[in-house]
């Protein structure tokens, strides 16, 4: 990559990024077919910036190290340095990575997310023309998923069957809590974990998915939830989400909570005209769902839900579930952000896939759509719009990578280097 004269830092001040023309962003290329998805990738985004602002603005990508490369040159998995390039730079970009065996940290991923706080797991998830689906309206699915990032049973508090932290739990929840204790069905044998969910967690994560909504001119809010079996986690934060949308946004929005009020007042119709009117005028619908019924219904009745916020756990299951409806993770991107500090991450969603390491075979897409949230999160919607144009005319046209080429009628495969070429090609 050619270096870049005068390359500045990204800052934020007052809450607002300051993006300068010539920004220094640091990549992660990944593990497995991180590098050949990287070589692709960062060509479609160079060339979508060019294209945009005629050379006007130009990214200086700074790479650092993290997984298998940077176990091979310094025998650490996640080097100091690079979260400290990732703190100082604000917003960054990654491949896969792989997951350590046999010790160390649990996951890359998780340990960047929590070491920069960013508590929002943002995945949007919608269809392009011609991708293969399992689904017969795939164009239906046009969701927005705000995973909650650093809490649930990913904050990793747990201890091993046998160990000695299982036995000093278990003899206090005997003494202090045997009810409870009475609940461990077999406590000789047990692994046992906690499941911390907070208010401060939780408000933060629904107060940015409502002001996405806001911002996108979406039409609902979806909490997503397990609340009628842990009602003092995943109820709790049902039941924060929607009094944060009433105390915090009381113009904006129209609750569910507020129509059951209403109608235990004034009865069903009264209610319903007034859910109608306040839609009418644009506020946004604050609802809610458990989470089996939720996961059902969006492959059900998929145009019902549009921003959806929850935990991280059923995050996790349902942005991977979704993402099956419009051709896999493979194609899914994502983004790890901390509103209040500016700090983000975008990554690929996908694994490694050794296998296919250095064969220039599979598909860039979800790097690709992962820095088209990036320059959109920068404030360069004009150079993301082209992404999003030219994977569209690549994938409609049938110029794809074997995952898809292997299900589309009459399409042809292309190398990943290819496709990105192909992209750019669409981008015009």
């Amino acid at each position: 990559m050619p270096k870049i004269v005068n390359a500045e830092i990204i800052s934020l001040k007052n809450g607002t990024l300051n993006v300068p023309n010539n920004p220094i962003v640091p990549f992660i290329e990944g593990d497995g077919t991180g590098p050949d998805i990287w070589r692709a990738s960062v060509r479609v985004f160079d060339a979508a910036v060019a294209k945009a602002y005629q050379g006007k603005r130009q990214i200086a990508w700074k790479e650092v190290l993290a997984g298998q490369k940077a176990y091979d040159l310094h025998q650490t998995w996640l080097p100091d340095e690079t979260v400290d390039a990732l703190r100082k730079h604000l917003i960054g970009i990654k491949g896969p990575l792989t997951t350590p065996v046999g010790g160390g940290m649990r996951s890359l991923n998780v340990a960047v997310r929590q070491l920069l706080d960013l508590y929002v797991c943002l995945r949007p998830v919608r269809w392009f023309r011609g991708v293969p689906s399992p689904v017969k309206a795939p164009e239906k699915l046009d969701v927005v998923i705000f995973r909650e990032n650093t809490e649930d049973i990913y904050a990793g508090i747990e201890w091993e069957s046998g160990s000695e932290g299982v036995s000093k739990l278990l003899d206090y929840l005997k003494q202090e809590f045997p009810q409870m204790y009475g609940r461990v069905r077999f406590p000789d044998s047990s692994g046992i974990g906690l499941k911390p969910v907070s208010s401060e967690g939780s408000e933060r994560l629904i107060r940015a998915s409502i002001r996405y909504a806001i911002a996108q001119k979406r039409k609902s809010v979806t909490f997503v939830h397990k609340g009628n079996i842990m009602k003092f986690t995943e109820g709790a934060f049902r039941n924060w989400g929607y009094a944060l949308a009433t105390r915090e946004f009381p113009n904006e929005t129209y609750t569910w909570d507020q129509w059951e009020a209403t109608r235990q007042a004034k009865g069903d119709d009264a209610a319903n005209t007034e859910q109608k009117e306040a839609l009418a005028a644009g506020r946004i619908l604050i609802k809610d769902a458990i989470a089996d019924i939720a996961l059902q219904q969006l492959l059900t009745r998929p145009n019902e839900f549009d921003v959806v916020a929850t935990l991280n756990l059923n995050g996790d299951y349902m942005s991977d579930a979704v993402a099956a409806q419009v051709g896999g993770i493979g194609i899914a991107p994502g983004g790890n952000i901390n509103y209040e500090t500016g700090h983000a991450v975008f990554e690929a969603t996908h694994g490694t896939a050794p296998k296919y390491a250095n064969l220039d075979k599979v598909n860039p897409s979800s790097v690709i759509l992962s820095g088209e949230m990036m320059l959109r999160y920068m404030g360069w919607s004009e150079a993301a719009d082209l992404i999003i144009r030219g994977l569209d005319g690549a994938i409609s046209t049938g110029t794809v990578t074997y995952d898809f080429a292997r299900l589309m009628s009459g399409a042809q495969e292309v190398p990943t280097s290819v496709f990105g070429s192909a992209i750019i090609e669409h981008m015009d």
